[in-house]
């Protein structure tokens, strides 16, 4: 089973990396606050105002780890690689399968059952264990999109059904699923409702949080991409566009459910996050500020330690 290396995540304002012999260091104001050594590292993402050193960044190309740029939000700015890696065979297949209605079908389908069974199953495990905490009319609520996911998971398998009317079933799963989002909350926390979702700006702390894990995620599913070969930008659910990693938003679909959403719920059911970690723009915007970012970084790397055994390979 292939382990990937960790993530380092660089969110102070000021900060300044380099290398000194085998080791990434990061220091603020002239003062070392941290170092890591480079084999360690798979990729490198920079938050905000944040300098690279010429070494390093030759250091991270020769060895394969990636430097992505995100402002201090989590939105998208660069990204910096060395020389492609992988089997340009595996890429021109990867091209082909995308212009193949046949071989693109299956792909868009497994995409779509996974991540709707995914989210029902976030939905089934709350019913579960906090069902007893809901009112009458809230458990019926809940189980009503259960079943209605459930469905539309099973119509995805019908194989008469195109590209367009599978990515309609997403959107509609993706509806019933944000429709109860805001029943997982516990407790009354009136800073934390979700009334649906909403980016770019993000509009509520909920959503803010979710946008900033999709962030995570999306680097991450690039990475993983990037590592065994594969052009992160052609994808099959999502259709190409000029500086979009289609295939990047392909993986991460599936992986929505349980990594970003249920660690977003942790954190503000166990209250780790609160809302003096946001900021409220004039604009209506609400965004994480540094300690909240520093907050979700933490959980972020400790659920990505979680060990996962597929069931095929039980």
């Amino acid at each position: 089973m292939r382990r990937h290396q960790n993530t380092l995540y660089i969110t102070s304002e000021g900060a300044w990396l380099s290398k000194e012999r085998q080791n990434v260091v990061v220091s603020v104001d002239k003062k070392e606050i941290g170092r890591v050594p480079v084999h360690t590292i798979g990729a490198l993402v920079a938050f905000g105002r944040v300098m690279i050193s010429p070494p390093l960044m030759g250091a991270c190309g020769r060895d394969g780890i990636s430097i992505t740029h995100l402002d201090e939000h989590g939105r998208f700015l660069a990204r910096i690689e060395g020389p492609v890696s992988g089997n340009v065979l595996l890429r021109r297949t990867q091209y082909r399968w995308a212009d193949d209605n046949e071989k693109r079908l299956p792909i868009i389908r497994a995409i779509i059952a996974g991540k709707a069974l995914n989210q029902r199953t976030v939905l089934a495990r709350n019913m579960r264990d906090y069902g007893k905490e809901m009112s009458g009319d809230q458990r019926d609520k809940m189980q009503a999109v259960i079943d209605r996911i459930a469905h539309i998971t099973r119509r995805t398998q019908k194989p008469s059904l195109d590209a367009e009317a599978l990515r309609g079933m997403e959107g509609e799963a993706a509806r019933f699923y944000f429709s109860v989002f805001n029943m997982l909350i516990r407790g009354k926390r009136k800073k934390f409702r979700f009334n649906g979702r909403n980016r770019r700006p993000p509009l509520d702390r909920v959503n803010a949080l979710l946008s900033f894990s999709y962030a995570l995620l999306l680097v991450d599913c690039r990475s993983a991409l990037e590592t065994v070969g594969l052009d992160p930008a052609v994808g099959y659910l999502h259709t190409d566009r000029p500086g979009r990693a289609s295939l990047a938003l392909d993986l991460m679909e599936e992986f929505r459910p349980f990594m970003a959403d249920r660690l977003v719920l942790s954190l503000i059911n166990r209250r780790q996050i609160r809302a003096k970690h946001f900021d409220c723009i004039e604009n209506g915007a609400v965004l994480l500020n540094e300690e909240g970012r520093k907050k979700l970084l933490i959980a972020w790397q400790e659920r990505k330690r979680d060990e996962l055994i597929h069931p095929f390979l039980r």
